[in-house]
């Protein structure tokens, strides 16, 4: 049991990054979420300056969960791309357009305390 929670916290760890490396300056959030509800463990929220740059996001998390050996993620949104969600399993990525982050305020709603990641030795803020 213990190398399966191993397991499973590498693939989330895995996952987490190829979202926020894609694009640091979209100003990814990661937000853990196993206290408020049993469905994920994070949430990732993302802007987008545009519905091209949306869209190419979400086809980049799509893709990377895929070539992670991962099922292929479920994505809602992608039409209008104003509001894109990606739901990875344990992960659910939200890609949005700034005023639409700035209007449903979904940091507020997931809490303020941001999960860090550790990458090359260092932690990203």
């Amino acid at each position: 049991v213990r190398r399966a929670e191993q397991g499973a916290a590498s693939n989330l760890q895995a996952l987490q990054e190829a979202v926020i490396r894609r694009r640091e300056k979209l100003a990814a959030i990661n937000k853990a979420t196993a206290a408020m509800t049993p469905l994920f463990e994070r949430v990732v929220i993302a802007s987008g300056t545009s519905s091209r740059q949306t869209r190419a996001l979400a086809a980049h998390v799509r893709d990377q969960v895929v070539a992670m050996g991962g099922d292929k993620p479920r994505v809602e949104g992608q039409d209008a791309g104003e509001w894109i969600v990606v739901d990875c399993g344990a992960a659910v990525v939200h890609i949005m357009h700034p005023a639409v982050r700035q209007y449903y305020r979904l940091e507020d709603i997931w809490g303020e305390k941001p999960v860090r990641l550790k990458r090359s030795g260092t932690a990203d803020k």
